[in-house]
């Protein structure tokens, strides 16, 4: 029998009878040929049934195959610049393993919500198959480049007694007669880790129960926070930037082809590299008034146009730094040069998509994070290990965290972040 060998694989198969096995994606009945459009999960190949080439019963088998049936199929590969993937198999033989119904998705084009209600059959088009391998690569070279430069990969809990940010946008559950809330964020966690092990990372999924419809909003995400002893605002800003320029060349150099699928114009990934552009909030808030937004006010937050509108005077991602403290979260660290604004930054991705990572340095005064917690009514009682890490050998310490979904968005460049999950969680979705 032939050897079974992947789609991935083939090249190095070129010449040898293999056997493939996987489903139907499309066929074309040239009468006396028969060209299958197959899939295995690893990608697609074009195989060639000609009907003076295989037995009377192979070719029947052929022509009866209806999309996303399954089937082994054996033959020879063979090099061919006009086939998908450069390849193309002479069948042999064919043998199917079941006759698919009616399959709902067709080539023809179908309505998002109609897709989304059969996100368990829209994963095997092309074009998502090539979003979540790119996915994957993310997340690998994610912890490719913590682990690679001395941080700890250490678990942070799920289910949590209070906020990390002391907002309202939680999931609430009851814990056997108390009241826990699905994580927003590892990260006072982390601190408590950073403390332990120095250099540390947690890397799971997230809530926000945020009532948001805008096209980089999940209700269930992914993401990746490092926290690390004796770090700066100027530190972490410089892990940030190497950190997703990694990602960035990672997947130009190993996912070309899928990139390639999803017609992504990779011009703009290439200027991903250290150092990016830094500026503050401030001049920040300049460039808006600048640039069609003359009654943007300084202290107010920015929305996804006025993201976008800065990002556009760059060509690669900017960090954001030193927001106003009463904007950001209770933990962030003041500036001692100006007390108004924090040592915090964001990065904004080029190409319209908004902030990916968020993050700096958080406060090591005890006494500032009391005034805090008592300032935003937070219960105390659900911070006080918290406050212990202020105790018992405070330091200077950062963090960030990178959400992987709008990061898969912007790589990709796709319109919503719904296709870069394979079951998407979001306001009035849940199902499948």
């Amino acid at each position: 029998m032939a050897d079974h060998v992947y789609i991935q694989d083939i090249a190095s198969h070129v010449g040898k009878e293999v056997a493939l096995k996987g489903w139907l994606a499309d066929r074309t009945d040239k009468g006396k040929l028969q060209f299958l459009k197959i899939r295995d999960g690893t990608g697609f190949i074009q195989a060639v049934v000609f009907q003076k080439d295989v037995a009377p019963e192979t070719f029947d088998a052929a022509r009866k195959l209806t999309q996303e049936s399954s089937l082994v199929v054996t033959g020879i590969p063979r090099a061919e610049a006009r086939a998908p993937g450069g390849f193309e198999l002479a069948v042999k033989d064919l043998r199917i393993v079941q006759i698919a119904d009616d399959y709902p998705i067709t080539p023809k084009e179908h309505g998002v919500e109609f897709l989304m209600a059969n996100r368990h059959l829209w994963l095997r088009s092309p074009r998502q198959h090539a979003i979540l391998r790119i996915r994957a690569r993310i997340v690998k070279a994610i912890r490719d480049w913590f682990d690679d430069n001395g941080f700890l990969l250490v678990d942070t809990p799920i289910l949590t007694p209070s906020a990390c940010e002391g907002t309202t946008t939680l999931f609430a559950t009851d814990y056997f007669g108390v009241p826990a809330y699905l994580a927003q964020s590892g990260q006072l966690y982390n601190e408590a880790n950073a403390a332990a092990f120095g250099k540390v990372y947690c890397f799971g999924p997230t809530f926000r129960a945020e009532k948001s419809k805008t096209r980089r909003h999940l209700t269930e995400f992914w993401m990746v926070e490092p926290e690390w002893a004796y770090g700066t605002l100027d530190d972490y800003m410089r892990v940030g930037e190497e950190f997703v320029s990694y990602i960035a060349q990672t997947i130009l150099k190993e996912r070309a082809p899928e990139l390639k699928a999803i017609e992504r114009d990779v011009s703009k990934l290439r200027n991903v590299a250290p150092p990016f552009p830094k500026i503050s909030y401030t001049d920040a808030v300049e460039i808006l008034h600048q640039h069609g937004f003359p009654e943007f006010q300084w202290g107010e937050d920015f929305g996804a146009p006025h993201e976008t509108t800065i990002s556009e005077q760059f060509d690669k991602p900017v960090f954001v730094h030193r927001y106003p403290t009463e904007m950001k979260a209770f933990y962030m660290a003041p500036d001692p040069n100006d007390p108004k604004v924090c040592l915090g930054a964001d990065l904004l991705a080029p190409e319209g998509y908004g902030e990916i990572i968020g993050g700096g340095e958080r406060s090591a005064d005890l006494a500032h994070l009391e005034r805090q917690i008592a300032k935003h009514n937070l219960p105390r009682e659900a911070y006080e290990w918290y406050l212990d890490l202020r105790k018992y050998g405070a330091v200077p310490h950062c963090g960030f965290g990178l959400g992987v979904e709008r990061t898969v968005a912007w790589i990709c460049k796709l319109d919503h972040v719904r296709e870069t999950v394979p079951y998407p969680r979001m306001l009035e979705r849940i199902y499948p």
